[in-house]
This record gives structure tokens, C-alpha cells and sequence, in this order.
């Protein structure tokens, strides 16, 4: 049984990005609110600030319920066997409630942060989650593997669940397929609500090869949420939202403009990236079209954004992540976090 007693049908996480913004005392505030409130799980990103370990190690100890989640931690900067001993340390401390998401990353992280080659990230993340869910079994890892040899390694401290669970952040077919084969879940980014049918079946390719159901991988999105009665605050958070997706698609890479472009928004994504390539950041922005934000995006008063919540569950998302756009105030945040709250929306 999910230790916050929410069906399913309700399940609802929260991400907030712990490398700036927000002090030790108000990510505490905001996971407390959201424990109240019945949400299922916080997910900590990590990228150049605070590592996710860390933070969810705080979270737990002022939190009752909600799950610890890593939303995510790359597969190159670590061992598989620290990965393993740290997620399940934190399932110790926490009673249970830890989640191991993970993801390839990119090769500007990857190597020019980490000074790891970015090779083969498909077929090392089998390899690291193999690894993984051996360590956590608490049985004896003999691996002779292409990307890790290991020889006697196992944990005399397994974690409190008996699986715990592993998220894939993915998007591309072949990691998509990935994901249904081997994870019990799937984190994807900026996820149109029109292709959830469509990459869900890649999934289930996956998921066939490992004789699994595609039901048997949540879909777990996180999506940019804002919430406001005020139409001029509600404004200011469509200016944050598109900010935030251009940055996304001009800034950071071509992962993400590919993403876009295949969901049939590559007109307006070459707009975005064209201007941001000059400096325009706020042409880039003005490139985002309505059609983009409401794909992909929940804008609008508390009923407005439980009913656009509600139409993504029904597109097939399990359980949607609520994330915030670069900039949000922290009234902002708490608003949005009670007006989603599973309660709210039952």
C-alpha cells in the first residue's frame, strides 16, 4: 500500500529546483506542505548546485510520508555500487520511501563537468541498472561487463523496500524501449499530451521484450504548472513558462529542440532557436507559441489547472510531477502545490 494512502488515479509528485532559488527553509516548507497535502513523492534534480542525495536526506528528515525521489542523477559520475549504497541508505533513513530515477544526461555535463567520456549512454544505463538492482537484492555483483568489471561487491545494508523502485528520464525510441524493459518508471520532460499514445507504445515494445504490460511502467512527466486568480499574476507566470521552454530548446543543446521539432512544433522551435543564437532572449521566448504551452504546460486559476491536469491523465500520464519555471515566487509555489493537492482535484 503507497504509504500517503492516495489511489492511484490520484498520485501526484512535486520537483522543485533545489540549485538556487529557493533556501534550505523554504524547500523544508514546501515538502511539508506537500506531505500534508497527500502529495506521493519530491523529486530532487541535480545538475551544477546541490547534489540530489543531499537534499532528499533533509526532505526526509522533516517529512512523514512522501517519497525521496532523485529526478535525476546521471549514470557516468558514479559507480553503480555507490549509487546502490547511497539509494539505499536513503530508503534506511527514510522508512522506505526512496526512488532511484536516472538518466544519461548530455555530453556537456557529462564530460565537461565531470571529465568522463559520454560513450554508449544507452547501453551503459542497462548495464548500471543490472548492477543496481543486483546490489539492492543484497546479493553477491560478479559483473563482467562492457562498461564495469566488478568482483565480490555486495551491501550488508540492503534498503527497507523489497524493489525499489527506478525511473528512466527518457524520450528518444531506443531509450524509450529501454525504459519499458527494464524500469518501473518513466520521467520524461516537457511531454506533449497529444504523443503520450504514441511514445507509450514504444514503451511497450520494451516492456514485451521483459513479458511486462506497459501499465507495469508509470508515467510519471514532470509538467510546468502555475497557478493564480490574478490575471496579472497569471501573465507573469506565462512569461516565466515560455522563458523557461525557450531556454530549454535554444539554450541547451539540440536534445530538446529535437524533441520539440518531432512533436510537430519545429517551425516554432527554429524561431526559438534562431533568436536565442542571437542573444534575443526575449524573441526566443515570443517564439513559444499557445499552442506549445498548452501542450506541454498547466496555466490558469485552480479549477482551470485541475481540469487541464485531468486532461492529461486522461491522455494516459499516471502520475504528473509538478515543476515550476525559473523565477517563481514562493506564494506562487504553495498556491500551486494546494490547488493541485490530490484532495483538490478528487
Amino acid at each position: 500500500m503507497d504509504p500517503i494512502g492516495i489511489s492511484f488515479m490520484q498520485e501526484i509528485g512535486l520537483s522543485i529546483n533545489t540549485s538556487r532559488d529557493s533556501s534550505d527553509e523554504e524547500l523544508i516548507s514546501i515538502a511539508k506542505h506537500a506531505d500534508q497535502v497527500g502529495y506521493h513523492s519530491f523529486w530532487a534534480a541535480e545538475s551544477w548546485g546541490r547534489d540530489a542525495f543531499t537534499v532528499l536526506t533533509v526532505i526526509a528528515c522533516n517529512t512523514q510520508n512522501i517519497r525521496l525521489a532523485t529526478g535525476i542523477v546521471n549514470v557516468f559520475s558514479r559507480t553503480p555500487a555507490v549509487i546502490a549504497q547511497t539509494i539505499a541508505s536513503l530508503d534506511i533513513l527514510s522508512n522506505g520511501r526512496a526512488i532511484l530515477g536516472l538518466g544519461s544526461s548530455g555530453q556537456v555535463v557529462v564530460e565537461g563537468w565531470h571529465g568522463v567520456p559520454f560513450d554508449s549512454p544507452l547501453g551503459r544505463t542497462r548495464e548500471y541498472i543490472e548492477i543496481i538492482r543486483k546490489a539492492l537484492s543484497g546479493a553477491a555483483v560478479n559483473h563482467d561487463g562492457k562498461f564495469y568489471q566488478m568482483k565480490r561487491f555486495r551491501m550488508i545494508a540492503p534498503p527497507v523496500q523489497e524493489r525499489l523502485p527506478i525511473y528512466i528520464a527518457s524520450l528518444g525510441p531506443k531509450n524509450l524501449a529501454l525504459t519499458g524493459e527494464v524500469a518501473d518508471g518513466w520521467l520524461p520532460v516537457w511531454l506533449n499530451r497529444e504523443r503520450v499514445a504514441d511514445l507509450k507504445e514504444q514503451l511497450a515494445i520494451g516492456a514485451a521484450k521483459s513479458g511486462r504490460n506497459v501499465s507495469d511502467v508509470t508515467v510519471a512527466p514532470y509538467l510546468m504548472c502555475y497557478t493564480s486568480d490574478s490575471a496579472e499574476n497569471l501573465a507573469h507566470g506565462e512569461e516565466l513558462l515560455r522563458a523557461h521552454m525557450a531556454y530549454y530548446i535554444g539554450g541547451m543543446g539540440t536534445f530538446y529542440f529535437e524533441s520539440f521539432s518531432r512533436a510537430g512544433f519545429a517551425t516554432e522551435a527554429r524561431a526559438v532557436r534562431d533568436a536565442w543564437k542571437t542573444g534575443n532572449r526575449n524573441q526566443a521566448a515570443a517564439a513559444v507559441s499557445d499552442r506549445m504551452l498548452e501542450s506541454v504546460t498547466v496555466l490558469g486559476d485552480a479549477q482551470q489547472c485541475q481540469d487541464q491536469m485531468a486532461k492529461f491523465r486522461q491522455a494516459g500520464i499516471d502520475m504528473p510531477v509538478v515543476t515550476f519555471p525559473h523565477g517563481t515566487e514562493l506564494d506562487a509555489i504553495h498556491r500551486t502545490i494546494e490547488a493541485l493537492a490530490p484532495e483538490a482535484g478528487a
